[in-house]
């Protein structure tokens, strides 16, 4: 039996090669994108379903959630993967809306996401979730002079990242019959960082199907890049 797995934010960029990927592997992907347009664009590009959502709107992603019940019946593996870069300004002009945007796309929206997919996570036999962070949220890599991640000042979005890592870890350890991973996609080249990432797109996904495809013996809790556990 074939996985059925929803993708947030996956219209472009790491959502939608993770969504070409899993459907080559065979699983059954419904893809999920706020622009409608876009999102039905993706969609036929890799055959697959999609289901419009807004992370940042209760209304619509319990809308989201109502028509995977409807179609699917059940949710094996959610990858909360929408999110933004936030704000660009200088760390002495940031504003609180500034904040509220970022950490309301960012964090909140995975505990909107999650909340209402609780139920069609529990009809899965092995249920998991995907959280994709960074390591951009890590203490211990944006310290560290060799990791380009130290050389990039962003106050909001690392900060989002780092509360997204540690949500994964509480998740983790508050609801064990579901198993709940975060992935950090590197230093991959997208709209994120304007295509100057050194790894491909491909390189950037590999966190997450390893976490969205590997056996429950893999573990809960945990935070990976492609290489394996990430420090944080």
């Amino acid at each position: 039996m074939t996985d059925i797995i929803f993708i947030t934010g996956a219209n472009k960029g790491l959502g939608f090669e993770t969504a070409r990927r899993l459907t080559d592997l065979g699983h059954t992907v419904v893809i999920g994108a706020r622009d409608q347009t876009r999102g039905r664009e993706a969609a036929e590009k890799l055959g697959v379903r999609l289901v419009p959502i807004d992370v940042t709107d209760d209304v619509s992603v319990a809308a989201a959630a109502a028509d995977l019940q409807e179609h699917e019946g059940r949710v094996d593996t959610l990858i909360n993967n929408a999110g933004i870069v936030g704000s660009r300004a200088a760390a002495d002009d940031l504003t609180g809306a500034d904040a509220l945007e970022t950490f309301n796309t960012n964090v909140a929206s995975v505990v909107r996401v999650t909340h209402a997919f609780l139920p069609l996570l529990r009809r899965a036999e092995r249920p998991r979730v995907v959280n994709v962070s960074s390591g951009m949220g890590s203490f211990a890599l944006t310290h560290d002079p060799d990791r380009v991640e130290s050389a990039v000042i962003g106050p909001l979005y690392t900060s989002s990242k780092a509360a997204v890592t540690m949500l994964t870890t509480q998740y983790a350890k508050a609801i064990p019959d579901i198993r709940f991973n975060a992935a950090d996609p590197g230093y991959t080249a997208t709209d994120f960082n304007d295509h100057r990432g050194t790894q491909t797109i491909t390189e950037g996904t590999d966190a997450i199907i390893t976490l969205a495809t590997e056996g429950p013996s893999a573990g809960t809790g945990r935070f990976i890049d492609r290489h394996g556990p990430v420090a944080w």
